[in-house]
């Protein structure tokens, strides 16, 4: 299959980068990344160790039969923007947040699905990535049920990761916002970790802010009550990684806390303070980064 990675940092340049053996795929991402893809290869590390040859360019091909969206969550609609030009089948957001999938529909005339992932990534330099842990992806309409795209998705992706097709994403979803809740902002601010939310100081606001995503995702009708227990779960399993926001705020850059915490906070009815909370320092942080 012709297969699109749109924002190809680090988990996106994994996933392609996996699919590249059996498939025919191209990463759009950013320089130096990919004109070193372009003239020596990717080369995947950590769990894998092989080196791939996808082709890789700034701007998306002219075509493409599946487009997996992995760019940053305040980076969503200039994707959707720019792959309007392209024609494409179906759109896949492998993306972090709240509102992707929304944002993509009503931009594009293809099918979007929505999609979840727990494989670890980092962009160790220019053309080389490291999978720090592998895990699944699970793909499915962004709106519910199931549908013929999500099918061969589906069948695309089990050729190289791990993959479930799945009826029920929105509740997919939000558990993994109450997770995002729970460990990201909380990692990021506290400069630790993901193991040290399992049973450091930090922990309690870890389970408080999946507890407030539990209510405002209740409220919405879609019921998740295992969420912070699953938050501490996942942390476990991670203990050594560096969580997406941590990483965003080592490097100086901005963080997807809109669509996080900050969606949290935008979608309840009542108060959420831990939320709230940890949203405002993040804005407060990025303020004076200047990247807000």
């Amino acid at each position: 299959m012709e297969v699109c990675v749109f924002g190809a940092g680090s988990l996106g340049s994994l996933v392609g980068g996996l699919l590249a053996e059996d498939h025919d795929v191209h990463l759009v991402g950013r320089e130096p990344h990919v004109g070193a893809v372009r003239e020596s290869g990717l080369q995947l590390t950590g769990a894998f160790d092989r080196r791939v040859h996808p082709t890789a360019s700034t701007e998306p091909p002219a075509a493409s039969e599946l487009a997996i969206v992995t760019v940053k969550s305040f980076d969503t609609e200039a994707a959707a923007r720019a792959l309007d030009g392209v024609s494409v089948d179906t759109v896949l957001s492998l993306q972090n947040g709240m509102g992707n999938e929304e944002l993509l529909a009503a931009h594009l005339p293809a099918a979007v699905l929505a999609g979840t992932t727990t494989y670890g990534a980092r962009l160790a330099d220019p053309g080389v990535v490291e999978c720090t842990g592998t895990g699944e992806v699970t793909l499915g309409p962004w709106d519910g049920g199931m549908s013929t795209a999500a099918d061969r998705a589906g069948e695309t992706l089990a050729t190289a990761l791990s993959t479930t097709v799945a009826a029920d994403m929105p509740r997919r979803l939000w558990e993994k916002l109450a997770v995002n809740a729970g460990i990201n902002a909380v990692t990021a601010l506290a400069r630790v970790p993901n193991g040290d939310l399992v049973d450091g100081p930090a922990g309690e606001v870890a389970r408080n802010a999946a507890r407030e995503t539990v209510a405002v995702a209740a409220s919405a009708g879609v019921d998740i009550p295992d969420a912070p227990q699953r938050t501490v779960g996942v942390a476990e399993a991670t203990a050594a990684n560096t969580s997406s926001m941590h990483q965003d705020l080592l490097a100086g850059g901005r963080t997807e806390i809109d669509a996080i915490n900050g969606y949290v906070l935008e979608q309840a009815d009542s108060p959420v303070p831990v939320n709230a909370t940890l949203t405002a320092l993040v804005r407060a942080w990025e303020r004076d980064q200047g990247v807000r």
